[in-house]
């Protein structure tokens, strides 16, 4: 019946040291955002310089 009883202690203070940090939420890492590559920053000039020519030739033939 000691032992019995020994082992129902053991078990019961090994138990409570489990427990003793309490619940932790686990921790859920976001996925990495991949930013899209450009080619260059040079893009963006393309329709003003076209207007800009045409405009140009524009008035150049006009009268």
């Amino acid at each position: 019946m000691k032992k019995i009883a020994t082992l129902a202690v053991v078990l019961g203070l090994s138990a409570s040291a489990a427990f003793a940090g309490g619940y932790a939420a686990p921790m859920v890492e976001a996925e990495p955002m991949v930013e899209a590559a450009t080619s260059s920053s040079g893009q963006g000039l393309i329709i003003p310089a076209l207007l800009l020519i045409g405009i140009a030739a524009a008035a150049s033939s006009g009268t």
